[in-house]
């Protein structure tokens, strides 16, 4: 029997991500991580830096989600993202470097640094290496 499927919306400012069906969703909230299928209570909730899996049958998409909005409802699922990548798309040297810069700053101990915005850009550029790396094999 098939799994009752959904619409997946992801729509970052510079593209329409992704729209298509899916079984299942998994992506990372502030709340922690969900899993969306269809029929799911309406919510909202503000996006964390994370991997996000579009599920369909044995087919799974996985892409870096970076901040944003979801909004589930019952037969829809509508992303408002910072952005999103695939894993083809990620420049692994540029991620690399925001790596470094962000590790440089968090040991730094300037007074003047945002630690917080800091620890975000090294928590995407390790999504988007680890996300690469499983790809590129």
């Amino acid at each position: 029997m098939a799994e009752k499927l959904f619409n997946v919306q992801v729509i970052c400012p510079e593209r329409q991500f992704f729209n298509g069906d899916a079984e299942m969703l998994e992506l990372k909230t502030t709340e922690g991580e969900i899993g969306v299928l269809a029929g799911h209570i309406p919510l909202t909730a503000v996006i964390s830096p994370g991997v996000m899996r579009i599920i369909n049958g044995d087919e799974v998409k996985e892409a870096a989600l970076h901040d944003g909005f979801v909004e589930i409802l019952g037969d829809k699922v509508v992303i408002l993202a910072e952005s999103c990548e695939w894993p083809d798309e990620i420049d692994v040297h540029r991620a690399e470097e925001a790596k470094i810069r962000a590790e440089r700053r968090l040991k730094s101990g300037d007074g003047e640094i945002d630690e917080m915005r800091a620890e975000l850009a090294l928590r995407k550029s390790l999504i988007r290496i680890d996300l690469a790396q499983k790809y590129s094999k």
